[in-house]
């Protein structure tokens, strides 16, 4: 984990590299207290479809325990007729 003050945002190409060689969030302080977070675009494109993810398998999960299942045969007889051709 990365912290570094605000101060040091003036050097932009510094902060880029950080970001890109760690692929992990700098977290940005100022006086003292947590203020913001930078990361690179690959590090937050993962991020961002991890989250997407871990929502679909919940949403399946709520699914799963509100008894709203499909038999697995039924379920890819539906994906066969809408998609095969």
């Amino acid at each position: 984990m990365q912290i570094i003050p605000i101060r040091d945002l003036r050097d932009t190409t510094k902060i880029s590299e950080m970001c890109n060689a760690t692929n992990e969030p700098i977290f940005v302080t100022k006086n003292g207290y947590g203020d913001m977070v930078v990361m690179s675009m690959a590090a937050y494109e993962q991020r961002l479809a991890q989250a997407e993810m871990y929502n679909k398998i919940m949403e399946g999960k709520a699914q799963a325990d509100s008894g709203n299942l499909l038999d697995g045969q039924e379920a890819m007889a539906q994906l066969r007729a809408k998609y095969a051709k």
